[in-house]
């Protein structure tokens, strides 16, 4: 599939844990419909980038809340593994504290479906997809297994995303919340850089 960004998200239907400790027999994108969501992949549970990742959604996961955003996080472990982990302390290398809905994509079709599962590892890329309410995929990144995500940088593509949907306006290079933004014609484009 590759690029999804313009298209529907591809559904799902997984077990999985959230609240901390809950297990989810049947979570489905469409749960969330009416949200934006945050769909991210990390490779293992028990491993090294990854609880850095799943901690730094967990603190900045009021930021998501307040812009209607729900954070899930997806691997190749069973929902077990995901308790167990779950039930591990910081200290230790786990994610103990996390609530967010974490997947169990222990079939691979998930991870296969958003075109994230590396093959010859058989586990998922570190990849990203933001879901508008509607279901369709609006931005999407894509790391190697070593390379941890920007949680800031998602937060910042949520902004953009919901200023151009309720403004019709476009964010250009660097926006932030409350810089300057553009309407898409040549005019606007000219206007911004005469601003500058």
């Amino acid at each position: 599939m590759g690029v999804l960004v313009g298209r529907k998200a591809p559904e799902f239907n997984v077990e999985a844990v959230t609240g901390g400790s809950r297990f989810v027999d049947s979570c489905k994108l469409t749960d969330y419909r009416g949200k934006y969501v945050v769909l991210f992949f990390y490779p293992l549970d028990f491993t090294f980038v990854c609880p850095t990742e799943l901690h730094a959604f967990q603190e900045k996961l009021d930021e998501f809340t307040k812009r209607n955003v729900e954070v899930i996080g997806c691997s190749v472990d069973s929902k077990f593994s995901h308790h167990a982990w779950l039930r591990t302390p910081k200290n230790l290398g786990g994610i103990e504290g996390v609530t967010y809905t974490l997947l169990s994509d222990i079939n691979k079709t998930v991870s296969r479906d958003y075109d994230v599962l590396a093959e010859d590892a058989g586990v998922s890329l570190r990849g990203l997809f933001l879901i508008d309410k509607e279901g369709v995929v609006r931005h999407q990144v894509v790391n190697d297994l070593g390379l941890g995500r920007n949680v800031d940088e998602v937060l910042r593509m949520v902004d953009a995303l919901q200023f151009t949907e309720e403004f019709g306006e476009v964010c250009p290079a660097n926006w932030n919340k409350g810089d300057k933004t553009m309407k898409p014609d040549d005019a606007g484009l000219k206007e911004f850089f005469r601003e500058k």
